[in-house]
């Protein structure tokens, strides 16, 4: 009995083929957004059509974010604004308590303390005592009017030249009494309008 030999038929095709193990992300993608093994024609327009959804719902949620923000900022601001008014509208009484009537002197004093002062707090005190201050002497020079600014705008330059002053200063106490800490306060204001009030008092023989 003749040995039977078996040969092993290979084609070229066969030799051809070699095991590929790689990673195609390009086919990945395309089959995610274009339905389609590859990024070409439809495939592409629907990748990037994608993107810009994603894009635009990101958009969305990042500007109602920003919006939600600054509404709780601002309430956040205004009331600690309202907050800081109302301090010093009740400081402004209870220093108009205290001193009305008393030695001017030690109310100027006063004054220039808290004008010299590093705490802007006292700066507001400063312009909202000398106010105060120049209010009272108005009111016992004869000057009629409800308040302050209505006592100004009754005296003319040929009255009292430092006018300009008084008006400049009192301005510069209704931002502190209305803006709050919105109103910017800063030393160099400070210092211009406590010399304003010192021009005025000044004027007046008060010092």
């Amino acid at each position: 009995m003749e040995p039977v030999t078996y040969v092993a038929s290979t084609t070229a095709a066969d030799a051809s083929v070699v095991p590929s193990f790689g990673f195609d992300i390009f086919a990945v993608i395309g089959g995610m957004f274009g339905g389609a093994g590859s990024l070409s024609g439809g495939g592409i327009l629907g990748f990037f059509s994608s993107l810009w959804t994603v894009f635009v719902v990101l958009s969305y949620l990042v500007t109602i974010i920003l919006v939600v923000l600054y509404v709780f900022a601002s309430v956040r601001r205004s009331l600690y604004s309202d907050l800081i008014t109302q301090e010093l509208r009740d400081a402004e009484q209870l220093y108009d308590e205290q001193f009305r009537g008393n030695a001017r002197n030690s109310r100027l004093q006063d004054v220039i303390t808290h004008s010299t002062s590093d705490n802007p707090n006292d700066w507001r005190l400063a312009i909202i005592e000398a106010d105060i201050i120049l209010d009272d002497i108005l009111k016992k020079r004869g000057y009629v009017g409800n308040s302050l600014g209505e006592r100004l705008k009754g005296i003319s330059s040929n009255q009292l030249a430092t006018i300009n002053d008084a008006w400049e200063a009192h301005i510069v106490r209704n931002k502190i009494a209305h803006q709050g800490a919105d109103f910017v306060l800063t030393k160099r204001i400070v210092e211009e309008t406590i010399a304003r009030y010192k021009r005025v008092f000044n004027e007046f023989g008060v010092s």
